[in-house]
């Protein structure tokens, strides 16, 4: 999102009055008013329906894309690199490949407004070109090419809620845009985005252009799908309608992931949405607000509130959140919380993201408004720490698909995760003390080893962690 953002504020769809226009319209053309008016004119449309033809396939539709279950997924905000540009970004393909990671996600790549700006990468002058600042098409083709050649899928980052205020369409096309009683363009309702304009759509014609858009950059640039913002502020139909179109791309495989909550995302086509009451939840938990089995009533109720095939994306920040919230060494008391923290995150159940900074450990907040260079030889032995976990991660498929089994426990963190053959055990401690777990009966006397260390471990009555520690087990 543009800011940080309620998920549950009234997102009441912004409906034309149908009435209102017919009679305004009728005033306007009527020939025995007592006043005549003179009609404003009404800038006409060509109509390109007939002429329209998809862009040239820019390289080869890359066949790497993981399945859903197996993603690893790196935020990438350019602003953090130095330089801050798509070469930049380049120059670290090979560090992000190594954590585990096989799908990139770029924030927004487009040119920012500038009336009314704020200078929000979220704030889109143009959907079919890219920021100067980073570059040019060119190096975003090459930068993509590049991902695919080590393995990594890319997603673009698409908003379709709104434009900015000098955005290419606002003036040749007003009626593409949600307007008042006036007939002035207006900000999103219900939100605090002044500096973007709100986008109309019961439009079909700016419906068929974003669209338009969407495919461009699966020609243009050889992408692989779209993180949507604020999806839960778009109708639903139009998710379906644009994402259906975009299926019917066959040479490629898509990831669509939704900044979103709802149900109806995942049955319009998004395979994964966010998990916002989880990070919420996690952070509770760190702060001593929410007991440590709260994580499983959360864990639950955000899986049942979508329907299957549908993934929740999990994560300990985010680009909002490293905004708003502040550093995962800040919310999670240091790099050893931040470690347990993502245990959690990534182990439990949906698929994990890393917002860069995260693994070097960048210590304060970062704002999506301007550039903050992080040094990303930064603490060595917390990038070493979360390889470990990926690592792990991506070798058990009892973590990515098994049943769980949660234990609750007044202090640890306990679930085991099992598929076939496949047995993985997570112990973790969420406090800032040392605590011992009371392994439950049906654990006791079982042997298993350390996922980290290789090390033999029997388990007894009970098991000791110190602070923030966590203990990675898997059937001997």
């Amino acid at each position: 999102m543009k800011g940080k953002v309620n998920m549950n504020i009234n997102r009441t769809k912004f409906q034309m009055n149908s009435l209102a226009i017919i009679m305004m319209l009728a005033g306007s053309l009527s020939g025995c008013s007592k006043h005549s008016v003179t009609p404003t004119p009404v800038p006409v449309q060509k109509d390109t329906t007939a002429t329209y033809h998809d862009p040239a396939q820019f390289g080869t539709p890359y066949t790497g894309v993981p399945a859903t279950k197996d993603i690893v997924m790196y935020e990438v905000n350019m602003q953090t690199y130095t330089p801050a540009t798509f070469q930049g970004v380049m120059a670290r393909l090979d560090s992000i490949k190594a954590l585990g990671v096989n799908v990139i996600w770029l924030m927004p790549t487009y040119p920012v407004g500038k009336l009314k700006s704020i200078n929000s990468p979220y704030c889109v002058q143009n959907y079919n070109a890219v920021n100067p600042n980073f570059g040019t098409v060119t190096d975003l083709q090459n930068l993509v090419a590049a991902a695919h050649s080590l393995g990594m899928a890319v997603l673009m980052d698409w908003v379709a809620n709104d434009t900015s205020w000098d955005n290419v369409w606002i003036t040749a096309n007003p009626s593409w845009y949600m307007q008042n009683s006036s007939g002035a363009i207006i900000s999103p309702p219900n939100t605090n985005y002044t500096d973007v304009a709100a986008l109309n759509f019961n439009n079909t014609a700016m419906r068929t252009a974003m669209i338009r858009a969407m495919k461009y950059w699966i020609f243009t640039a050889n992408i692989d799908g779209y993180r949507c913002d604020f999806a839960d502020n778009v109708p639903a139909d139009f998710w379906a309608q644009s994402l259906d179109t975009l299926s019917n791309i066959k040479t490629h495989k898509l990831i669509y992931l939704a900044e979103g909550t709802s149900a109806a995302e995942i049955t319009s086509g998004f395979q994964l949405s966010f998990g916002f009451a989880y990070y919420s939840t996690l952070k509770g938990i760190f702060a001593g607000s929410q007991s440590p089995s709260s994580i499983f009533t959360t864990n639950t109720s955000e899986n049942n509130s979508i329907p299957s095939p549908g993934i929740k994306l999990r994560f300990t920040t985010n680009h909002d959140d490293a905004s708003s919230d502040g550093s995962t060494l800040t919310v999670y008391n240091g790099k050893q919380g931040a470690l347990a923290a993502f245990v959690m995150a990534a182990y439990m159940d949906g698929v994990p993201l890393i917002y860069d900074s995260q693994e070097v450990g960048y210590p304060n907040a970062i704002s999506i408004f301007t550039n903050v260079p992080v040094d990303y030889t930064a603490n060595p032995d917390l990038v070493a720490a979360y390889k470990q976990i990926i690592a792990f991660r991506n070798a058990h498929e009892a973590i990515k698909t098994g049943a769980l089994t949660t234990y609750n426990d007044p202090n640890i963190v306990a679930f085991e995760k099992v598929s076939g053959t496949d047995d993985v055990l997570i112990l973790d401690n969420a406090k800032n003390s040392a605590e011992n777990f009371t392994v439950p009966a049906t654990l006791q006397n079982t042997t298993w080893i350390n996922g980290l260390t290789g090390a033999s471990v029997t388990l007894g009555t009970q098991v000791s962690l110190q602070a923030y520690n966590y203990l990675i087990l898997k059937k001997n």
